[in-house]
C-alpha cells in the first residue's frame, strides 16, 4: 500500500500580506503590474499634453483672429471718414498752410472748380486707411504682448503700446507728404495725380519722401496715449447704452470730443508740418526753427497761429465720431 502524499501547496486561504489569495505571485507579475500603471499614468500625461496644446492652439488661433478684426475695423472706419470729410479737410489745410480766414479758403476751393475738389483724395485715403488699421491693430497686439510678458501695471503696458502704434505709423509719412503737395494750389500745374507726385519726389532722394516726419512722431505717440488712455473713462461718464443706436450715439460724441480735444491741442505742431511738407527740395529745417518763422510771420500772435483751428475742431468732432463710432460698431458685428 503506497504512503499517503504530503501535499506542499501553501493552503488557498490569504494570510496577512499575501497577495494573490494567498499563492506565491508569479515571477515578475509585481513588475508587469507596475509597468501597466506606468504605461496608464503615461497615456494620461500625453491626453493631458495633447488637450493643453490644443487649447493653446486655439487660443492662439483665437488671438490671430481678433487681431486681425481690430485691423480691418480701423481701415473701414477710416475710409468712411475720408469720404465724408475730405473737402472740409481741405479748406482747413489751405488756412494752415497761408494763414487766411475761412471766407477767402473757401473762394480759393471755388476757384479751383468741382473737379479738383477731390484733387488730392488718394494718398490720404490710402494713408488714412492703412495708418488707423495699423493705429487700432497695433496698439491691441503690442497692448497683448505687453501684459503677456511684462508685470507693469496696465497703465503703463497701454501707453507704451500706444506711443509704439503711432510711432509706427509714421512709416507712412510718404502719403501724407504727397496730400500735402497736391492740396498745396501752387502746385497744382506741377501735379497732375499722386503717381507724379511720388515721381517727382524720387529724383530727391528717399530722404524728401519723409519730410516733416519730426512733427508727425511729436504728434503720434501723445496723441494717441490720450485717445486710448481718455477713450473708456469719457464713455462711462455718457448715460448707459441699452440698444445699438444708443451705443452709436455714446461711441460718436466719445471719439468726437476726444478728436476735437485731441486736433486743438496739436493743431500749432500739424502747422509746422504743413509748411515743412509744402517745400520741395532745398534745406531740410529743424522743427524749431520752422515754427519760428511761422511765429514772426503771424506777428507773435497766439489766434493768428491757431487760425482754422476752430474749423479743424469741427472737422475733428465729426471725423473722430465718424471713425470711433464705426470701429466700435464693426467690432459688435463681427
Amino acid at each position: 500500500m503506497e504512503p499517503a502524499r504530503v501535499s506542499h501547496r501553501p493552503s488557498p486561504s490569504a494570510g496577512p500580506g499575501q497577495p494573490w489569495g494567498g499563492r506565491v505571485a508569479p515571477a515578475g507579475a509585481g513588475r508587469g503590474q507596475h509597468s501597466y500603471e506606468e504605461r496608464k499614468i503615461s497615456m494620461m500625461d500625453s491626453e493631458d499634453l495633447v488637450i493643453t496644446s490644443s487649447k493653446q492652439d486655439i487660443a492662439h488661433h483665437l488671438v490671430k483672429v481678433n487681431s486681425g478684426k481690430h485691423y480691418f475695423c480701423g481701415y473701414c472706419a477710416a475710409f468712411t471718414n475720408i469720404a465724408i470729410t475730405f473737402p472740409i479737410q481741405k479748406v482747413l489745410f489751405r488756412q494752415q498752410l497761408y494763414g487766411v480766414r475761412l471766407r477767402e479758403a473757401v473762394c480759393q476751393l471755388q476757384r479751383d472748380g468741382i473737379r479738383n475738389l477731390y484733387r488730392g483724395l488718394l494718398p490720404p485715403l490710402m494713408q488714412k486707411t492703412t495708418t488707423l488699421a495699423l493705429m487700432f491693430g497695433l496698439y491691441e497686439d503690442f497692448s497683448s504682448l505687453l501684459q503677456r510678458h511684462t508685470n507693469a501695471p496696465e497703465l503703463v503696458t497701454c501707453s507704451v503700446a500706444a506711443v509704439l502704434a503711432g510711432t509706427s505709423e509714421a512709416l507712412l509719412t510718404p502719403f501724407e507728404r504727397v496730400q500735402t503737395l497736391l492740396q498745396d494750389h501752387k502746385h497744382h500745374d506741377r501735379f497732375t495725380n499722386t503717381y507724379q507726385a511720388f515721381k517727382v519726389l524720387k529724383d530727391y532722394g528717399i530722404k524728401e519722401y519723409y519730410r516733416g516726419l519730426v512733427p508727425i512722431l511729436i504728434r503720434n505717440g501723445p496723441s494717441n496715449v490720450l485717445f486710448f488712455g481718455l477713450r473708456g473713462p469719457i464713455k462711462q461718464c455718457l448715460p448707459e447704452a441699452t440698444s445699438y443706436s444708443a451705443h452709436l450715439v455714446n461711441d460718436f460724441i466719445c471719439g468726437g470730443l476726444l478728436g476735437a480735444m485731441l486736433g486743438f491741442l496739436f493743431f500749432p505742431i500739424n502747422v509746422v508740418k504743413a509748411r515743412m511738407q509744402s517745400q520741395i527740395g532745398g534745406e531740410f529745417q529743424s522743427f524749431p526753427k520752422v515754427f519760428m518763422k511761422i511765429w514772426l510771420e503771424r506777428d507773435k500772435k497766439l489766434t493768428h497761429l491757431f487760425r482754422g483751428a476752430h474749423l479743424n475742431y469741427h472737422r475733428s468732432l465729426i471725423s473722430w465720431g465718424i471713425i470711433n463710432a464705426t470701429y466700435e460698431l464693426l467690432l459688435k458685428l463681427l
